[in-house]
């Protein structure tokens, strides 16, 4: 828990900072599993640099901070990466709340990444009008490639 607080201490130092850092897309971890993020933020760190990650780890806190940056039409993430199974709101409610506000929303691209769900939900995810694709966890260098690449053509 440390490293987590030192964390939390660097992002409040560098939030005064952060528009002028934040040159490129901005890509958003919505999981609850600590260990998931670091995996998924490291990936992408490695492969593609000028990406911006932000990570959250419930579905109350996501749904705070996007609404905040609704607000100030600031900061809104390109690209959603987000599990279903939380303690709480789970990542259906997370999706229903955007779907409720469809019309302010910017577009975005929205993936699943979870390790836990079922036939159903992967059904679910395929057929749902905000998710562009699901992927099993522990998210891979390959499936980084299918969400990152295109959108770099």
């Amino acid at each position: 828990m440390r490293s987590f607080s030192v964390y939390l201490q660097v992002l409040h130092l560098i939030e005064p900072f952060k528009n002028e850092m934040m040159e490129g897309p901005i890509v958003w971890i919505i999981d609850e599993d600590m260990v998931a993020q670091y995996a998924a933020t490291y990936k992408i760190e490695q492969s593609y640099p000028y990406y911006w990650v932000i990570c959250h780890y419930t579905v109350e806190e996501a749904l705070s901070s996007f609404y905040r940056c609704l607000e100030s039409s600031s900061d809104i993430p390109d690209i959603v990466l987000l599990d279903l199974p939380f303690p709480v709101q789970n990542g259906w409610h997370f999706l229903d709340e955007l779907k409720k506000i469809r019309d302010q929303v910017p577009i975005m691209e929205i993936y699943i990444v979870s390790a836990f769900a079922n036939s159903k939900d992967r059904r679910r995810a395929e057929q749902h009008a905000l998710v562009k694709r699901y992927f099993d966890k522990p998210i891979t260098k390959i499936n980084l490639d299918t969400i990152f690449l295109p959108s770099m053509i």
